[in-house]
């Protein structure tokens, strides 16, 4: 198993503010194309820079529109309300040729000092039980070193790879090159691959990429293993979305949503 903490970060950023990425951001379907975990690190990034640390980024929403090149990628955030509770921005991501590639929207919410307050009560998943595993079953249409190389993953005791809804354990390794990364640029990565967890049959049979990602956050991670309880639905439509619930180590943080474009291999 790979260990993320001496993995190579997703992303480099050169002198002109590009960002290049790494293999550890390759993504599963294309040699020349990134994941899109990674980039919603970099979305989460650039709100988080745009509106301050006084608020916390509680809802990110992305269109991934076309793949997103490795070679590189511009991003630029616009705040579009603050008020004392709340801000919200538009991010784009662009190619070098300047096609936007990904527009998102963000929700940033006041932080406050309540104290204890009432919740609903979990059991936290327990890190410390899970064994280390693999994440996908085989590699789909490359050969190349990509985003499941670079991870540490771990599942529940006694549980085996194959089909349906899954819980699954990550660590990734950081996103930026000489940057520590944030509680929420952390769980970007896994928020986005609640589809690759709970897949319903092999990429060798049937490809299900995402065309967006939701990820609402009420609380910020306070571990570096995440955690994600994923299910799929998929529908002879050729349209599925992935649920999923996410972890740290303390209990739920988030959930994640994704839309599915289904399509059988050529």
């Amino acid at each position: 198993m790979a260990d993320a903490r001496a993995a190579p970060p997703f992303f480099s950023q050169d002198a002109q503010g590009v960002f290049v990425g790494n293999d550890s951001a390759r993504g599963p379907w294309s040699p020349a194309h990134c994941h899109a975990g990674p980039v919603t690190g970099l979305v989460a990034r650039a709100a988080e820079q745009e509106v301050g640390p006084d608020k916390m980024l509680t809802r990110l929403t992305l269109d991934i529109l076309r793949p997103l090149p490795l070679a590189g990628l511009e991003v630029s955030a616009e705040t579009t309300r603050h008020t004392r509770t709340l801000a919200t921005t538009t991010v784009w991501v662009r190619d070098l040729d300047g096609t936007l590639c990904v527009r998102a929207s963000t929700m940033h919410l006041v932080r406050k000092d309540l104290g204890e307050v009432p919740t609903a009560p979990v059991t936290p998943l327990r890190r410390d039980e899970a064994v280390p595993g693999q994440f996908f079953p085989d590699r789909g249409p490359h050969q190349k070193p990509f985003f499941a190389d670079f991870i540490e993953v771990a599942y529940p005791p006694g549980f085996s790879v194959g089909v349906g809804p899954k819980t699954m354990w990550m660590r990734t390794p950081q996103l930026l090159e000489g940057e520590a990364q944030s509680p929420v640029q952390s769980i970007c990565a896994l928020a986005d691959c609640g589809n690759g967890i709970s897949w319903n049959a092999r990429p060798s049979e049937m490809g299900f990429m995402n065309t967006d990602l939701t990820l609402h956050v009420h609380r910020e991670p306070q571990s570096d293993w995440l955690a994600a309880e994923s299910i799929s639905h998929w529908h002879g439509t050729g349209v599925g979305m992935s649920q999923s619930v996410l972890h740290d180590t303390k209990g739920p943080i988030a959930t994640a949503l994704q839309t599915l474009v289904l399509h059988p291999p050529s």
